[in-house]
């Protein structure tokens, strides 16, 4: 029986929040096991709300970097813990070489890069039958070659009372409903519905009584501003790279329905509850849904997308601009009404 396990992580926070389901079917097949993550800093907020995790251990290596010395460095430190098991989500050949170096003694992933060798639990992934991410990763948690139970389970994240302290130091209240506007996509622009298009919701929400966050990271300052100044509201609140991750979770767990690109924040509010209006542009809700059911899916589903491209090769991002504030506002007006 298996009591000691370390599951590398992806970077991405959406990725992140679903392997959620992932170390709850380990406690399920082994209910002493401790599961303790090899994680990226900027994820630890997230992992401290999945009470199924022991401990988060930073994974300090940047996209790319192989940096081969200070793997086998870190990978003789975690020998020390004696994991019976290791979890390689990541499909790169410099994510297996950790546990490798740990000498941890069973070695499972996907097959992917040359990992043979490095991996000695490794799976030949077959697509088809399992098409979505989750699947993926639920498989990992089984014997090879078994069958991932149906319905599959969602990622849940534990949400904490919003302190009086936090909304005072943004300027908030719980007075009104909260509709929360999520539009970041890291990934790139053919994944970000237009900031005028969120504006414009923003205006409908505050018209009709509501207040709206605006939710992202630094990298998103740009467009939460622009929605700000567009909405032209004192009831539309910028909170784009000010607040930290760890206070991004719980005000979100506030609002009553989010509207998101396709993005890490989109996961966080489904695993939170919180109503979705999900937009997709370039990617596909079939690879990488919002994992709720209380979810609208908005896709124009035009002969060009998904293309999975981070900028539009046709140069309009039509899948986006022609996707209208009216149509979105009507999903958010039902979840609001729900």
């Amino acid at each position: 029986m298996i009591k000691k396990i370390l599951v590398l992580t992806p970077a991405w926070v959406g990725d992140a929040v679903m392997a959620q389901p992932l170390y709850r079917r380990l406690q399920q097949r082994s209910p002493e096991a401790v599961i303790d993550v090899l994680a990226p800093a900027w994820t630890a907020a997230l992992h401290g709300r999945m009470p199924e995790i022991r401990r988060v251990i930073e994974n300090p290596f940047a996209h790319g970097q192989l940096r081969l010395r200070d793997r086998y460095r870190l990978g003789r430190e975690l020998a020390q813990e004696g994991y019976q098991q290791a979890i390689v989500l990541p499909n790169s050949l410099k994510s297996a070489l950790i546990p490798w170096f740990a000498g941890i003694p069973r070695r499972t992933g996907w097959v992917g890069e040359m990992r043979y060798g490095l991996l000695n639990d490794a799976r030949k992934l077959d697509k088809t039958a399992l098409p979505s991410m989750l699947e993926r990763f639920l498989a990992l948690a089984e014997p090879p070659k078994t069958t991932v139970d149906k319905p599959l389970p969602f990622p849940i994240l534990q949400a904490r009372p919003v302190s009086t302290a936090v909304l005072a130091r943004y300027g908030l209240g719980l007075e009104k409903t909260v509709v929360a506007l999520c539009p970041g996509a890291e990934y790139g622009p053919a994944k970000r519905w237009p900031v005028a298009h969120f504006a414009a919701v923003a205006q409908q929400a505050v018209a009709a009584g509501h207040q709206v966050w605006i939710f992202g990271s630094p990298k998103d300052a740009e467009f939460g501003a622009a929605i700000q100044q567009l909405a032209a509201s004192a009831a539309v609140v910028d909170l784009c790279g000010k607040t930290s991750l760890e206070e991004a979770i719980d005000l979100l767990a506030c609002a009553k329905v989010a509207v998101c690109n396709d993005s890490g924040l989109m996961h966080i509010a489904a695993a939170l509850g919180v109503a979705l209006v999900a937009l997709y542009g370039s990617s596909s809700p079939g690879f990488t849904p919002p994992l709720t059911e209380r979810a609208s899916i908005m896709s124009l589903n035009l002969s060009c997308s998904p293309c999975f491209e981070r900028v539009c090769p046709l140069k309009h991002t039509d899948c986006l601009q022609q996707l209208q504030p009216a149509q979105v506002y009507q999903q958010v007006e039902h979840w609001l009404l729900a």
